[in-house]
């Protein structure tokens, strides 16, 4: 009784660490110092994408009925690596019921090209702002025309709000040089800043106000009630008792 005990006890243990090994085999592969290739591989041709409710891509389906999970912040790279009718290598974890692979890494055999899921986008707060300068190449326009942002040389796109576009549009001028700090987004589509600091070298920088909410300038409730539509005059005062 007490050898069976043992044994039991040895069985669990043994079956604990594959577990264990096995996920932290998985999240070391999410890492981008880990390499996803000791995870099990899954291959076949993409028939489809399969989108969110947003439009945006959270994985794909392969001819074989395979469904390969990716997280939606990898739309844009899943979509300019991999397309329907693509050979596809996918690394990742499969579902023991369904065909179902949560994916760390997808390859496009025939390119090379691959989409590795390293964990959600850095949000960057305001502290950790970075640094960029260069030569305006062109600058950027809403609808009606005002300057809300530039272009610089080697592509990177900087928005700023119209008001202060305005404010600094001598500093916006085609040709110049130009430096900014601010929240640097870099994506498959590019790279854009949201800046919040600007000037002709980082040694000379101005803040840059924010976007003003919506309503008056005093507030939303500063100016009353709308006037009366035409040939509408105000209510009559109430009879006095």
């Amino acid at each position: 009784m007490k050898t069976t005990r043992i044994r039991a006890l040895f069985w669990v243990l043994l079956a604990t660490t594959a577990i264990g090994s096995g996920a932290a085999a998985y999240s070391q592969a999410r890492d981008p110092m880990w390499d996803s290739s000791q995870l099990p591989e899954s291959r076949g041709a993409v028939k489809q994408y399969t989108l969110t409710p947003r439009g945006d891509v959270d994985g794909v389906i392969l001819t074989d009925g395979t469904e390969v999970k990716l997280p939606p912040h990898l739309s844009a790279q899943t979509v300019f690596a991999i397309r329907p009718g693509d050979q596809v290598s996918v690394r990742g974890l499969r579902a023991r019921a369904i065909p179902l692979v949560d994916a760390a890494s997808i390859t496009n055999v025939a390119t090379g090209k691959s989409v590795v899921d390293n964990g959600p986008p850095d949000r960057r707060g305001s502290n950790d702002d970075q640094t960029i300068s260069g030569r305006i190449a062109l600058q950027l326009h809403g609808k009606r025309g005002e300057v809300n942002g530039v272009v610089l040389d080697d592509g990177t796109t900087l928005r700023l709000p119209p008001p202060e576009a305005e404010r600094v549009q001598d500093q916006l001028a085609q040709g110049r040089n130009i430096s900014v700090r601010g929240n640097v987004l870099d994506t498959a589509l590019g790279k854009v800043v949201d800046v919040r600091a600007i000037g002709a070298s980082p040694e000379q920088m101005t803040e840059v106000r924010g976007p003003r909410p919506p309503g008056p300038k005093d507030g939303p409730d500063r100016r009353g009630p709308p006037p009366p539509p035409p040939g509408f005059g105000p209510p009559p005062p109430p009879p006095r008792g």
